[in-house]
């Protein structure tokens, strides 16, 4: 297989991974493979508080999280790298050991007690410009499977796929605002809380929902003019139409997607459009006419951001969000339109929302002022009610309600 060729395939499955959280662990194992690395694992990270929102660290495809909670609990807040890392400027490679001064290689805990034994002393650093309210992706790829170390080309490679990395934490997280998580094209389409409008291989508009019909009734910063998707403004209507004709080239073998900023006029907060490609095969949702599916997202309107512990490969990993205050800690309405929704009593939507959240048994408890034991009977008590027994089930139910503003 030629680099190209894996360059390709690598993202076609990162197109199938934006709307089925299964396909992440095939598309990092043939990112390993095609980028000859040990493993990698991507990070994103919270702007307020430096706070980890989320975390997966895969080994050819095998999730470990055993080492997403040692590091997070125990080195992330030592980690002499994490300052320095936040410096570099984004799409930067950087060597792991880079990032340590020359004593610290000796000394330092996290380089000497997790990153070298996890594989990483001679992995690399990528720091991602955020998407949402977050303040940057951090991508860790682990050491290189070659024993002469990292090769000019593989470095390119890597450099290559970085913005489409981020491209895939963009639109995973626009689909857990709008509660859309693994939805079908005609699911989405359904969504109140997501712009979703579906364009044919030529990349005129076959159909919008109805959030997306009154984006462009309005004609403030997106328009339909004769069936054409098209920016209000001239600089960004020529990058629109560029974005669409490198997703939708006609030969249908452009980009996996891309996305953008959209100005509006009213001075509202800018769209954040994002799109992906749908013309091959097994991702074109059995119609041989759909070509790109756009979605639209509105800052500050709809769903909250994904909660600390959502990762874009999949749900809430236990324990994750180390250090995070819990949304909607007391009676709000994000707590109360879940309790609504799922049939719960007071407390156990409170129990139910911070376990989405992240939150550990232990924290909950402090946080209410019970012991573990009561913690424990809620949450027994909310899976009997719900027929679940994983809190990745719970969590998962939980980020399903849509349209919580």
């Amino acid at each position: 297989m030629s680099e190209q060729d894996g360059f390709e395939r690598i993202l076609e499955q990162l197109n199938a991974a934006m709307l089925d959280d299964s396909r992440w662990p095939v598309a990092s194992a043939l990112i390993d493979d095609v980028c000859g690395l040990k493993g990698n694992g991507l990070l994103v990270v919270d702007g307020d508080k430096l706070r980890v929102h989320s975390a997966g660290f895969f080994y050819r495809g095998h999730r470990r999280q055993d080492l997403e909670r040692e590091y997070l609990e125990n080195y992330h807040p030592i980690d002499e790298r994490v300052p320095r890392f936040r410096q570099l400027p984004f799409d930067r490679l950087a060597r792991a050991r880079d990032l340590y001064r020359d004593d610290e290689l000796k000394t330092s805990p996290a380089f000497n007690e997790f990153l070298r034994p996890a594989g990483g002393g001679d992995g690399l650093n990528i720091r991602l410009r955020g998407v949402g309210g977050c303040e940057h992706i951090s991508w860790v790829l682990r050491d290189p499977v070659a024993r002469d170390g990292w090769g000019s080309s593989q470095l390119a490679l890597i450099g290559r796929l970085g913005p489409h990395i981020r491209h895939f934490v963009g639109v995973r997280q626009a689909l857990t605002n709008a509660g859309a998580l693994c939805a079908s094209l005609n699911q989405l389409l359904n969504r109140a809380s997501l712009g979703v409008v579906q364009l044919d291989r030529r990349g005129r508009i076959l159909e919008l929902n109805d959030r997306a019909a009154r984006i462009v009734r309005a004609e403030d910063g997106l328009l339909d003019r004769e069936g054409v998707l098209q920016a209000q403004y001239p600089e960004d209507r020529q990058r629109l139409a560029k974005l669409l004709g490198d997703v939708l080239p006609v030969n249908g073998a452009g980009a996996a997607g891309a996305s953008m900023v959209v100005q509006r006029s009213t001075g509202s907060q800018p769209f954040v459009v994002y799109v992906k490609r749908t013309v091959t095969g097994e991702y074109d949702f059995g119609d041989s006419r759909s070509g790109a599916v756009v979605l639209v997202v509105e800052p500050g309107r709809g769903a909250p951001p994904p909660p600390p512990g959502y990762t874009p490969w999949g749900p809430a990993r236990p324990g994750a969000g180390v250090g995070g205050a819990a949304r909607g800690g007391g009676p709000g309405l994000y707590t109360k339109l879940i309790r609504e929704a799922l049939g719960l009593t007071p407390a156990q939507g409170r129990v139910a929302v911070w376990l989405a959240e992240g939150r550990t048994v232990r924290e909950i408890a402090e946080a209410t002022d019970s012991k573990e034991a009561s913690v424990y009977w809620h949450v027994r008590q909310i899976y009997n009610r719900m027929g679940i027994s994983r809190q990745a089930d719970l969590v998962r139910l939980v980020l399903s309600v849509p349209d919580w503003s």
